[in-house]
């Protein structure tokens, strides 16, 4: 190993959170002050589309050719059947992390969640946020705080203590949110570490966020009734959204199994 690699590789955890924390600063600086016109959404998705650019440049380029350990992991997307079937499990982990964060916070206080509602504009605005939330920011987050961090160890051990320090950092950045996003990064880190490709943590990321818009919609229509909290964000959907969930993450395997038996056949 390389002077510059050995001196780099204890440090790239905070290196990448910061990064990452740095390229999230100012992607949402136009949206600054609680600016939600079209023009401040448009400019936030070029600021990411232009961020996302460059950190392909560093993980494609540049880390492997200072951590030759970063070439096992891979950035080419996997089938679209895989794809599709690994977006159809994200709103079963959705729904769950939603419980698992309401019960580990109802251990240290009561939770107090009441029904959502949506008025035109709100939903306006979610839509609008949306396309950010689902198209953009889950790969540019996973390409730092997955990606950049846990790529350059080659243990499994090390990938996994980064997976976890990555995921307390990840958190700390979503403030009401820290507990529910420190536990979706764990997921997402360890189904990298796995997988051994970005894709199926950004797809898992992406669908988790494109359920909360959806949820938006179902509330917005007088479908059903979501109790929410917020703070910390909390959301527990009624019965019919968790059987659609698991019917999806049904089709969602099968998908998976389907095409990955055709792929060692």
């Amino acid at each position: 190993m390389s002077t510059p690699s050995r001196f780099l590789k204890p440090i790239m955890p905070v290196l990448a959170a910061v990064y990452g924390f740095m390229l999230i600063y100012v992607t949402a600086m136009p949206m600054a002050g609680g600016n939600e016109s079209l023009s401040s959404h448009v400019l936030t998705w070029m600021l990411t589309l232009a961020a996302i650019a460059l950190t392909f440049v560093l993980v494609r380029r540049v880390e492997p050719s200072i951590f030759p350990e970063a070439k096992q992991f891979s950035l080419k997307l996997p089938m679209p059947a895989v794809l599709l079937g690994v977006l159809l499990l994200a709103p079963l982990w959705g729904v769950a992390e939603g419980y698992i964060v309401y019960g580990l916070t109802s251990l240290i206080h009561p939770v107090q969640l009441e029904p959502t509602t949506y008025t035109p504009d709100e939903l306006r605005e979610d839509l609008l946020a949306s396309v950010h939330a689902v198209l953009l920011a889950p790969v540019l987050e996973e390409l730092c705080y997955r990606q950049l961090a846990i790529s350059p160890f080659r243990r499994r051990g090390a990938q996994i203590l980064v997976c976890v320090v990555m995921a307390l950092l990840f958190g700390i950045l979503h403030v009401r949110n820290s507990l529910g996003a420190s536990i979706d990064a764990m997921l997402y880190g360890l189904v990298f570490i796995w997988t051994r490709n970005i894709w199926y943590a950004v797809l898992l990321h992406a669908g988790h966020n494109l359920m909360a818009t959806l949820l938006a919609v179902y509330c917005m229509l007088g479908l059903g009734e979501i109790q929410m909290s917020k703070m910390p964000v909390i959301i527990l959907p009624d019965t019919k959204v968790i059987v659609a969930a698991v019917a999806l993450a049904i089709i969602g395997v099968v998908l998976w199994r389907d095409k990955r038996t055709k792929c060692e056949d």
